[in-house]
C-alpha cells in the first residue's frame, strides 16, 4: 500500500451531472487545471484501498458554485456515474505546480502548530483549509473552549437545561494580517490574537486563566 504522501488530493465526486455520465467535483485545489485539462488523474472508489488511474477527457467550471464538471473515459451513462459520488480524486505528490509568494499546498499546511504571534504560546493544530469566500485555517484546540453557564438559578429550577458542548475547533481568516508568519519549515503558523477572534474574552488564544470574579463582572 502506498503512503498518503505519494498523493496530493485535489478534490471529490459529489454526484453525477445529467444523463451523459458527466461528474461533479468539489475541488480540494486551487489549481483550476487539475480539472480542466485533459489527462491522467488517480481516483480512489469508497472502501478502495488504492487509487487507480482514470483519463480526464474534459472539464469546465460552474461559475459561482465553487464545482468543476468533469468527464471520466468509460464513465457513460448517470448510473455509472452515481457509482462514483464520494471517490477522491488524486495526483502524484511530486506533481506540485510552482507557487507564486504568499501561496502554499494545503497539505504543506495541515499539521502545522498554531502559536501565539505576541506571546508565542501554542493554540492548537491546523487540521484543514476550507474555502469559501476566502481561505479559512480550521485549527483543532489545545484546550476546547467551554462556554459560560448564563442560565439562572431560577430558570434551572423551572426547566432542563440543554447542555453546553465544548468548542474543540476554530476558523481562522487566512489572510497576512491575521495570519503575518507561515514557516513550513519550522513548522508552524504565528496568528495575531485578535479579540474575539477564537472566543469573547480571547481567553483561549492569550492562554490566560481569568479570575472568576473578574469574569462574573465581565459578563455582566
Amino acid at each position: 500500500m502506498t503512503s498518503p504522501a505519494d498523493w496530493i488530493e485535489i478534490g471529490k465526486i459529489v454526484g453525477p451531472q445529467g444523463l451523459q455520465g458527466q461528474l461533479k467535483v468539489y475541488p480540494s485545489s486551487d489549481f483550476p487545471e487539475r480539472f480542466l485539462e485533459p489527462g491522467t488523474r488517480w481516483l480512489q472508489r469508497r472502501g478502495q484501498r488504492e487509487p487507480e488511474p482514470i483519463e480526464l477527457t474534459y472539464g469546465r467550471d460552474i461559475p459561482g458554485k465553487n464545482l468543476f464538471i468533469i468527464e471520466i473515459d468509460g464513465i457513460e451513462d448517470r448510473d455509472e456515474a452515481e457509482a462514483l459520488r464520494d471517490a477522491v480524486l488524486y495526483v502524484p505528490g511530486d506533481d506540485r505546480p510552482e507557487l507564486e509568494d504568499g501561496e502554499f499546498h494545503v497539505m504543506d499546511l495541515i499539521g502545522l502548530v498554531a502559536l501565539n504571534h505576541e506571546t508565542g504560546d501554542r493554540i492548537g493544530v491546523v487540521t484543514d483549509v476550507m474555502s469559501s469566500a476566502s481561505d479559512l485555517l480550521s485549527i483543532e484546540l489545545d484546550t476546547p473552549i467551554v462556554p459560560p453557564d448564563t442560565s439562572s438559578s431560577k430558570r434551572r429550577f423551572r426547566r432542563k437545561q440543554k447542555t453546553l458542548k465544548s468548542q474543540t475547533h476554530v476558523l481562522i481568516p487566512f489572510v497576512e494580517a491575521i495570519v503575518p508568519i507561515v514557516d513550513v519549515e519550522g513548522g508552524c503558523v504565528r496568528i495575531v490574537p485578535v479579540p474575539g477572534l477564537i472566543d469573547d474574552r480571547s481567553v483561549t488564544i492569550r492562554e490566560e486563566t481569568p479570575d472568576p470574579a473578574t469574569d462574573s463582572e465581565a459578563d455582566h
